[in-house]
Parts: structure tokens; sequence; C-alpha cells
């Protein structure tokens, strides 16, 4: 499959839909990601690395190339791949799309955590975002725990973005993890926003108690 023939994919319907909920610089076609990971699932590997020739005119083939990483098993030729990837993305679904997507990270966790770390580190709306997305995705576990608390501390900001991946982990965490984050609720330095954000999030959740829900309301910050 080449260019044209993913351009011939595109619809009208998918398009105004997809222009509502995603903000981006890139022409959106309107294609839907299950075709897109239909796509990239029948191509060659030498095809999916020639997808990173593309030019990044439109929305679904920059989401292709997040697609494409996950395709990619050998952490170091993944590397510089991913850190191409990073500055094109521009809104949420690139960032969750490609977190999702690398598999390889569940098996190279502490190879990942240095990158996760400098992810952090750089204090970049999106970058911040994939850092904390592959916490949530990969490492919400007992081992990981105080990790993400120090990320999550490490991350205060004012990008929107930013701080519903933060609550988004939180409530992630609560759900899997009540008793130690409660503690660390007991002891928090976030934001009002962030805070009633992962409270409502958990107030949301289906896996959470309907008590857990009443306790966790004395922590809402009022305006």
């Amino acid at each position: 499959m080449n260019l044209q023939d993913i351009l011939s994919l595109k619809d009208s319907k998918t398009k105004e839909f997809n222009s509502k909920i995603i903000n981006t610089k890139y022409e959106i076609l309107g294609i839907k990601i299950p075709i897109l990971r239909k796509i990239v699932n029948k191509l060659s590997y030498p095809e999916i690395l020639n997808l990173f020739t593309y030019e990044n005119k439109y929305y679904e083939i920059v989401l292709l190339k997040a697609l494409a990483l996950g395709k990619i098993k050998s952490i170091k030729e993944l590397e510089p791949y991913f850190y191409q990837y990073l500055p094109l993305i521009d809104n949420w679904a690139l960032c969750d799309t490609l977190c999702s997507s690398l598999k390889t990270v569940k098996e190279n966790k502490e190879y990942f955590l240095n990158i996760i770390s400098n992810l952090i580190n750089t204090k970049k709306e999106y970058y911040v975002r994939v850092g904390l997305v592959l916490l949530l995705n990969y490492y919400v576990s007992s081992d990981y725990l105080n990790y993400i608390f120090s990320s999550i501390n490490k991350t205060k900001s004012t990008y929107y973005y930013i701080n519903m991946a933060r609550a988004w982990l939180l409530c992630e965490c609560f759900i899997k993890y009540e008793s130690e984050t409660l503690n660390y609720l007991e002891h928090h330095s976030l934001d009002q926003f962030t805070l009633n954000k992962t409270i409502s999030k958990i107030k949301d959740s289906y896996r959470v108690s309907k008590s857990s829900k009443e306790y966790i309301m004395q922590f809402k910050k009022e305006s």
C-alpha cells in the first residue's frame, strides 16, 4: 500500500467527527483508527519503516507512524524513531496512540524508565504526557508506585493535557492500590484541578466501591 492508497480511504463523516475532538495542525483526512491498524498489520517490516519517510502533512499519516512504532521490536532500532516522532505530537490522540502501541515497553521496563525520566524533565507538554501515559499503560504495579508518585510530583504544570494525564494515572493507581494511593493523597501537593479531576475519575470508575468513592470526596478542594 502506497501513500495514494491511504489517501483514498478518507471519509467525510469521520473527518467531521475527528475535527471536533482533535485539535491538530495536520490536515485530517477522516480514516478510522481500526482501518489504520489493519494497514500497519498487513505491511512487511521494510514497508513499516518506509512509513517514516512519508511527509507529515496529514494527521492519519502521523498516526500511522505511531502505530508503526509498535511494530519495531528492537529497542535499539526503535529509540531513534521514537525520538524522531516526539516533536510531531501536537494532540492527546497522537500521544496516547503512541503509548498504547509500544508493547515492547512491557519487556524493557528498566530501559524505558530512563527515557520516561528524560521526557518528564523536559517540561514540554506532550513529551511529559507521553512519559505519564507510558507509566499509566505499563508501570502501575507495586514495584513502581513510588516512582509514579514522585513523577506526578515532578510534573506540576499549568498544561491541561499534562494534568489530565496526572489525574488519569492517579485514578488507575487508586483502583489497583487504594491504600497506597490514599496515603499519597493524604500528603499530596497537587493543584486543585488535578486533585479534583482525579476524584472525578475515581467516582466515574466502575472498579471502585461505593464506600471508597464516598470516602475520597473528603479530599476534594472547593474554589
